[in-house]
């Protein structure tokens, strides 16, 4: 029962999603000269132990001294204890409380997005998945709507630049990504730094004055840090939450016996969400880098060795999840990776559930079909450690 990923052959090298589990949890690729980590078990070790399993990653494929710019203050690229001296700074301006009082702008703004959307046919990305997260980050920051398809475009370009990394030296295909991806995050830099200049010199009531003022034990963040923070704020708060919507979508066109169920009963809707995580994990993957020689899944692996922790395969690991290639809406326990573990654990993680739940309810109010279009059939991103739409036309009936 594979659905969207044969209907639409998805990531094709990506056998766990075609009910194929792994020969071995943790295999070496000479290829990429990394460790490719499949197994639950081993994913949750490595992300439950900082210490010895790296995040600044970033160092192996990009110059030191670009790397110590571009990621000062990137939580995702930051060890103990500098990670969480960053993430106490940050969880005082981005707090739970703040996300649940989006709620009503959320779905204000989707009913808004939607409003537009006439005739039977029409794309969930463009329509609603790509601009609804971008709006609800933007309008958090402080930053002017004229603005949005701006920082968009620069999000966008990175994501598009992004493909298998590898330690092997001289990839031209790899350095010429990395300077594109370099490129959009240097642009949208400087566009926040801008932006910290004036809140220094005029406050307001938004997310940006606050991580200017944010203040833990006398210590504040730097500029190159809340410019650094924000980059990830616009790429991983919108990517995360369009690829959730419509990766939920595709699950319940391909299963419609699972659409009925949970157009029956809605209680079902949040738990859908978090199969969809685990059915078609947005983020795919992460990496680590080995501070010492370990043993996991029963290969010796040296120091200073890159790790692929593929958080896709590990949400299909039959020795965790009972039939892991059947979407079940109600699976429970249903411990996935789809938002990592740990220190790491995704900041935004409330808001894209708060997004995903709100927009899905709506569509489903709004829709009594919602379905792929075998004329018009849907475009998928194309870098490895990501799966999602970048176009998901579909054929309603109201």
């Amino acid at each position: 029962m594979t659905g969207p990923v044969d209907q639409w052959d998805m990531h094709p090298q990506h056998f766990w999603l075609r009910g194929r589990q792994p020969d071995q949890p943790v295999q070496y690729d000479d290829e990429v000269g990394m460790w490719h980590v499949y197994g639950h078990p081993e994913a949750l070790e490595i992300l439950g132990d900082p210490v010895t399993y790296s995040s600044e990653v970033a160092s192996r494929f990009a110059p030191p001294e670009q790397a110590a710019v571009a990621f000062d203050g990137n939580l995702t690229q930051t060890d103990p204890p500098e990670h969480q001296k960053l993430r106490k700074i940050v969880s005082r301006t981005f707090t739970h409380k703040m996300v649940a009082g989006l709620e009503d702008r959320i779905r204000e703004l989707t009913h808004e997005l939607l409003d537009r959307v006439t005739g039977d046919r029409f794309d969930l990305a463009e329509a609603l998945a790509y601009p609804l997260p971008v709006i609800v980050i933007c309008d958090m920051l402080g930053i002017p709507s004229s603005d949005r398809d701006l920082l968009k475009s620069w999000a966008d370009q990175s994501l598009a630049a992004r493909g298998q990394l590898t330690t092997r030296k001289g990839d031209k295909a790899q350095e010429q990504s990395l300077d594109a991806q370099a490129e959009a995050a240097m642009e949208m830099g400087f566009y926040f730094l801008e932006r910290v200049a004036e809140r220094r010199r005029r406050p307001c009531e938004d997310l940006l004055t606050r991580l200017v003022e944010a203040e833990v034990d006398g210590e504040r963040l730097t500029d190159r840090q809340i410019v650094n923070f924000t980059n990830l704020l616009i790429f991983a708060g919108h990517i995360t939450t369009t690829m959730l919507l419509g990766n939920t979508i595709l699950c319940l066109d391909a299963f419609p016996d699972v659409d009925a169920r949970v157009r029956k009963d809605r209680g079902l809707v949040p738990s859908a969400i978090e199969e969809s995580l685990r059915f078609l994990s947005p983020l795919a993957a992460g990496y680590r880098l080995t501070n010492r020689e370990v043993q996991l899944g029963g290969q010796r692996i040296p120091k200073d060795q890159v790790l692929e922790v593929w958080f896709s395969a590990a949400n299909r690991d039959a020795r965790v999840f009972a039939d892991p290639d059947v979407f079940d809406p109600a699976r429970d326990p249903n411990p996935h990776l789809g938002f990592g573990r740990g220190i790491h654990f995704c900041l935004g993680a409330p808001l894209a559930r708060l997004e995903g739940r709100v927009a899905l309810e709506i569509l489903l109010d709004r829709f009594a079909e919602l379905r792929t279009d075998p004329e018009d059939p849907p475009t998928f991103l194309t870098p490895p450690d990501f799966t999602g739409v970048w176009t998901l036309p579909l054929r309603v009936r109201r």
